[in-house]
């Protein structure tokens, strides 16, 4: 369906309704209208046509659209470089022409240029121009009414821990996915999709990257193929790692540790694996 209204910093979807030396313009229901650059038209656009745009300000301050989706919409976040840099803000890439400001006043860091940073796509409520913010923590929701146990969210990881990392659910929710419960390569700015395992009386959320339940069955799975491939320890090449068992070598330390934490295996003086029957 057309959007009612045109909706700056997300996906629109609007009609094709005339046709210019510079573009094709697009309207919503209540017939606000917008560009859609001739960079971005095909010959088989036509009057009439419902097309998927983005809408944001250009350069010059004007309304227009994009058939290109950014890295993030408003009210997401992302993980990116910094491209450029001025006295009262930076740019960085967020996957189309035109950069996206963070200024001065959202930076918690310096931003020198290739730096990447974990941002958030916000909008000057005045303006209505479209800005990105290092200072997440006042859009974080601690209410986790709603929420239950082993309910699914979309995730990116924002930080590394001594115990795991930290992720943002949902674009609202702080969590945690710990290090002895990650099976696969998994990097900051890495988005996911993660399970409640826990909701916490501070208002931060416990993440497994497998529906509950589903975490002994990879124990059990990870157990077999030891056993099937007993010169595999410690010490095996990550090309050993990656052919026998499909995962990085961290992921597979970590499940040999969590196997001796749980008295499944052990390892000898040395460093080959036995497993207990």
């Amino acid at each position: 369906m057309i959007n009612q209204s045109i909706e700056v910093g997300k996906m629109n979807r609007l009609r094709v309704y005339k046709k210019s030396d510079f573009g094709l313009f697009l309207e919503s229901q209540t017939q606000e209208e917008v560009l859609l650059p001739n960079a971005y038209c095909t010959p088989n656009m036509t009057i009439d046509d419902e097309l998927e745009v983005f809408i944001y300000h250009d350069s010059e301050d004007r309304l227009v659209a994009t058939t290109q989706r950014p890295y993030a919409l408003l009210g997401e976040y992302f993980y990116s470089k910094v491209v450029d840099y001025r006295q009262y803000g930076a740019f960085v890439d967020w996957g189309l022409p035109k950069d996206l400001f963070v200024p001065l006043s959202q930076q918690k860091a310096y931003f020198n240029i290739d730096k990447y940073f974990i941002l958030r796509v916000c909008q000057d409520e005045e303006t209505l121009r479209l800005y990105g913010t290092h200072k997440i923590g006042k859009y974080i929701v601690r209410n986790l009414g709603g929420l239950s146990k082993n309910q699914k969210l979309d995730v990116i990881i924002i930080a590394q821990t001594p115990l795991g990392y930290k992720v943002i659910g949902d674009n609202k929710y702080e969590g945690m996915l710990f290090n002895n419960e990650i099976f696969e390569p998994i990097a900051i700015g890495d988005k996911k999709v993660a399970y409640i395992k826990a909701l916490r009386k501070d208002g931060k959320l416990d993440l497994s990257l497998q529906p509950i339940g589903k975490t002994q069955s990879l124990h059990d799975e990870f157990l077999e193929l030891l056993k099937a491939h007993p010169h595999m320890n410690y010490k095996s090449t990550p090309q050993d790692i990656q052919t026998y068992f499909k995962m990085s070598k961290k992921s597979y330390k970590r499940q040999l540790t969590a196997l001796i934490e749980a008295q499944k295996i052990g390892v000898n003086e040395e460093g080959r694996v036995i497993i207990y029957e």
